[in-house]
C-alpha cells in the first residue's frame, strides 16, 4: 500500500502516515518537486543531511538517485512535474 494518494500530478501524504512506509526509494524518470502545503517535512538524498521543505520550495530529482520523505506534522502537499 502507497503511503500518498496521487491526483493528477498532485501527491498527498497524510499525517496518518508510517514512519516506515516512508522508506528509501529510486524512481526512474527525473522530476521537479514543488511543494505546495506541509508543515515539518524533510527530504533526503543518500549520503546527504536532510532538507526542510517549505511551501514553495522546489527540487530536482534525477532518474535513479536514491532519496526518502521524512515525516512532519501536518499533510504534506507536492505537486510533480517529470521531465
Amino acid at each position: 500500500m502507497k503511503p500518498y494518494k496521487d491526483e493528477d500530478n498532485i501527491r498527498v501524504f497524510t499525517t496518518k502516515v508510517k514512519k516506515l512506509q516512508l522508506i528509501w526509494h529510486k524512481d526512474k524518470e527525473s522530476r521537479y518537486i514543488e511543494v505546495l502545503e506541509g508543515i515539518g517535512w524533510s527530504f533526503q538524498r543518500d549520503d546527504e543531511l536532510p532538507l526542510v521543505l517549505s511551501k514553495g520550495d522546489i527540487i530536482f530529482i534525477k532518474a535513479f538517485q536514491t532519496h526518502r520523505i521524512l515525516k512532519g506534522i501536518t499533510k504534506l502537499k507536492i505537486r510533480i512535474n517529470k521531465i
